[in-house]
């Protein structure tokens, strides 16, 4: 959510997307490694598999979804280093528009066929090659192939290694990585990082429909505005 509200300040995504991306490999790695470590026996009953402390990333199916998505993906990243700032800004914008109405209308995005699979790994993996907000569209499909209890490590995983790819055809084409910056926003990120995982548990335990229409009014607002000062440009 932070991407289009950061556009207002300077259009264009090759300023963010390094910081968002460092932001996304620390913390996605730090929240993985903490729950392995805290694993303990006692968690195998979550699976009913006494005896057993299975792992919180189900590695066979990022391995299938990987494949499927790494060309586009890097596909993606070459568009958001090639493309005009202000075409990839309207496409973050418009991405956005379709995200905030799916959560208005309570309609997330939902895969019940193996081909829209497919559609939706390809698409997330270019959307997150051009802007890292691919989420809704790969969570569609690993929700309903990952048990519950592995479905967050799972993508915090795929999140790390999509963005590590990004992160070296960045330096591959010497894009300023903002790295002067990160001093100051990495506190700041945590912070947000950690209520948000406070925010994640919350959810889980009530209706979250209320919470996703305001969350979707506000992006769906900044949308309409980013695309409108984008156009007039």
């Amino acid at each position: 959510m932070s991407l289009p509200l950061l556009l207002f300040i300077h259009n264009d995504p090759l300023v963010y997307l390094p910081i968002i991306a460092i932001h996304l490999l620390v913390f996605s790695s730090i929240t993985v490694a903490c729950n392995h470590f805290r694993r303990q026996p006692g968690y195998a009953n979550v699976t009913g598999e006494e005896g057993e402390t299975p792992s919180t990333v189900n590695w066979d199916y990022l391995r299938y979804a990987l494949a499927v998505m790494i060309v586009p993906k890097l596909v993606g990243v070459l568009g958001v280093i090639t493309l005009p700032a202000e075409l990839m800004s309207g496409l973050v914008f418009v991405i956005v528009t379709v995200y905030s109405v799916s959560y208005i209308l309570n309609r997330p995005f939902t895969s019940n066929h193996p081909w829209l699979d497919v559609l939706f790994l390809v698409l997330g993996g270019y959307v997150s090659g051009t802007s890292l907000i691919g989420a809704p569209l790969v969570i569609a499909v690993f929700a309903r192939h990952v048990p519950r209890y592995q479905l967050r490590d799972t993508l915090f995983v795929l999140w790390f290694i999509l963005v590590a790819i990004k992160m070296a055809a960045f330096i591959s084409a010497g894009v300023d990585l903002q790295l002067r910056h990160q001093l100051w926003l990495l506190p700041a990120a945590a912070v947000g990082h950690v209520i948000g995982l406070r925010i994640h548990q919350y959810l889980l335990t009530t209706d979250s429909s209320r919470f996703m229409r305001i969350i979707g009014s506000v992006l769906l607002l900044i949308s309409i505005v980013g695309l409108y000062r984008t156009l007039s440009m």
